[in-house]
């Protein structure tokens, strides 16, 4: 563990050296980044004794405000030619902020942080309306009339049997097919609902992560190669994966993609139901008849699409357990949080 009193005085003595706010940027990454020093400390929560586990947190969440304070005033001071006036003030005139109240949700941070890896490989960010039709919930997404998920035991209609609180994310792309001349590439992040008993691993509100490529000539290689970049991106470079052969629908090839359960490391768990893998969505090769569907003819456009179970993701980057506490009231994944 570290002393908090000996790094901040560690972080002032390294600014004192620094001459542009790209060098200040670089410091806030060793200490504040995905793997900076402070960062690090949060993972470590679990390992301090229950009785001081909050005051720890709390203590944790104080350094890391001051952090952010010390060096965006050294930014502003460094803009002002004044950076040597504003290292020589009281320390505690360094510090001194409000306390900071909330913070991100993690399914906020997961939509935010996937949105980033994908934008630096080209892909726009859509969203689309939560009440939808059938048409374009089941019919476009190549669902068959008679499909099960149109059923009131697995959707939540409005007005059946066309108006509906949309199922799966897939809706939204089927906006996009209509209405964007191809080429494009485009993630959609949104809320879905669907009739499920509310457990530790499933509730009736959850969010999935969408994404379609419609290129001219694209393989199943492409699309495998982008769920693993989003894979080590997102969750780090040692993230086990697998990939099954799944039937979808709206794809043909489908495949399944899982990651080993970061619960109990593929040992099977109450997480993963004893499997020692999670299911995080389904992908495959866009189906020719959602393209035809769309206007977009399927001998001179191709296509990949995935849709993950994002509230997954979310609890996989936080070790979150319990999927019921992301929409509930207790915030027991706050000290995962930062």
């Amino acid at each position: 563990m570290i002393n908090h009193q000996e790094l901040k005085t560690q972080i002032l003595s390294e600014i004192r050296e620094l001459k542009t706010e790209e060098s200040l940027t670089e410091v806030w990454r060793k200490y504040l980044g995905k793997d900076g020093i402070v960062t690090n400390e949060f993972k470590q929560i679990g390992n301090v004794n229950p009785e001081e586990r909050k005051e720890f947190g709390q203590n944790l969440n104080v350094l890391k405000n001051e952090i952010d304070l010390v060096i965006e005033n050294a930014k502003l001071a460094l803009k002002d030619k004044s950076l040597d006036i504003y290292l020589n003030q009281i320390q505690t005139a360094l510090i001194y902020s409000k306390p900071k109240i909330g913070h991100i949700h993690p399914l906020t941070q997961t939509i935010n942080e996937m949105n980033s890896i994908l934008k630096r490989i080209g892909y726009s960010i859509m969203d689309g309306p939560e009440i939808e039709t059938a048409e374009y919930n089941f019919v476009r997404a190549n669902l068959p009339i008679n499909h099960p998920a149109m059923d009131l035991q697995d959707s939540i209609y409005i007005e059946e049997p066309n108006l509906l609180l949309r199922t799966q994310t897939t809706s939204i792309e089927t906006h996009v097919l209509e209405e964007y001349e191809p080429p494009f590439k485009v993630v959609m992040p949104g809320r879905t609902y669907r009739n499920e008993k509310v457990t530790r691993t499933n509730h009736f509100v959850f969010h999935q992560y969408q994404l379609v490529c419609i290129q001219e000539k694209v393989s199943l290689a492409d699309l495998l190669a982008t769920i693993e970049y989003l894979f080590k991106s997102f969750l780090g470079e040692d993230t086990v994966i697998r990939f099954r052969n799944k039937y979808y629908p709206e794809v043909e090839p489908g495949v399944g993609p899982d990651m080993q359960c970061f619960n109990c490391h593929g040992a099977g768990c109450a997480v993963c139901k004893n499997r020692g893998w999670i299911e995080m969505g389904g992908a495959g090769i866009r189906h020719p008849n959602m393209l035809r569907m769309a206007g977009i003819d399927p001998e001179k456009w191709q296509g990949f699409a995935f849709g993950l179970g994002l509230d997954r993701w979310a609890m996989a980057k936080h070790k979150i357990t319990d999927i019921r506490t992301l929409l509930g009231g207790d915030l027991a994944y706050k000290p995962n949080v930062n």
